[in-house]
């Protein structure tokens, strides 16, 4: 059993919280709301009242955050993470930011005598809790074989992608592949139902042919062929278009970084920049498929 402190216990957090609660770890859990706090003390976990009582509760602590400023924050501010850990800690974010400062807070850690991995995820809510996670893991060997143990009570694969920071590059990848093949899906489909091909007939077609892919086989964006995909529930978010716009952002500014075009990338950024704009923010990033649908008309 391990100690933890866990930060950040919102719709992807919370239920990994509580994923390591039921593998019998002790997890300490913070958050800046406090209905949250209570369900996972209602699981078995223990609350904390601060960032620090948190930080200082664990010998691993985890982080789940929105974005870059609140992991700068979280992490190195004089009541942070860093100040307060255990000495021999080891610290494992999980937010999804930008690789400039997964590195700055790993090398701000190692200057603390800690060690550190970024290790964001793939898997959305359903994920998150079911335990069958994609971690894909930034940070040195000895601190991946330290955290993959408590890594796989919360994740089916987890993935050593290299130095710091290269989680967060596999992540921005891994989703700037996945908004492209999303809507090349939906404008597929779009087509098809616009030129009178059943919605059913081109599911079995191209989910078994060479345009198959993730988007389509499982996720499926028009409602009907994946009865557990979104789209047959209102596009209720399993991972929210917001949050593919963010992680987008993400992936244009580490291509403006490292001078690289990705002209697809940044088309579907402008894409679900209009959609959320739209108000639809808060709806599966699937849910693209309605606006789509609307342009064929």
């Amino acid at each position: 059993m391990a100690t933890i402190g866990f930060i950040g216990l919102g719709n992807m957090g919370g239920p990994m919280a509580a994923n390591l609660v039921k593998s019998q770890h002790q997890v300490t859990g913070y958050d800046v709301v406090t209905a949250p706090v209570g369900n996972l003390e209602q699981q078995g976990g223990k609350p904390a009242a601060t960032v620090a009582e948190a930080a200082a509760a664990g010998d691993i602590v985890i982080t789940m955050l929105p974005a870059g400023p609140q992991v700068r924050q979280v992490y190195l501010g004089p009541d942070g993470i860093i100040a307060k850990a255990k000495k021999g800690a080891l610290l494992i974010d999980c937010s999804t930011i930008d690789v400039e400062t997964a590195r700055a807070v790993a090398a701000a850690a190692a200057e603390a005598g800690l060690q550190m991995l970024d290790a964001p995820v793939s898997g959305g809510v359903m994920g998150a809790q079911g335990g069958t996670l994609t971690f894909m893991v930034g940070g040195s060997e000895a601190a991946f074989r330290k955290g993959r143990p408590i890594l796989e009570n919360m994740g089916r694969t987890i993935v050593h992608a290299g130095p710091s920071g290269n989680g967060q590059i596999a992540k921005i990848c891994n989703n700037m592949i996945l908004a492209c093949s999303m809507i090349a899906t939906c404008e597929g489909f779009a087509l098809a139902e616009k030129l009178g091909l059943p919605v059913q007939t081109l599911f079995d077609i191209c989910s078994t042919s060479t345009s198959q892919n993730w988007a389509m086989n499982n996720y499926c964006p028009m409602p009907g062929p994946v009865p557990a995909a979104p789209s047959n529930r209102g596009y209720a978010a399993g991972f929210t278009a917001a949050n593919m716009l963010k992680d987008l952002r993400l992936s244009q500014q580490a291509a403006g970084t490292a001078a690289a075009a990705t002209p697809l990338g940044a088309a579907a950024a402008n894409l679900y920049q209009l959609f959320v704009d739209g108000g639809n923010g808060a709806l599966d990033f699937s849910g693209i498929m309605q606006m789509i649908r609307r342009q064929q008309e």
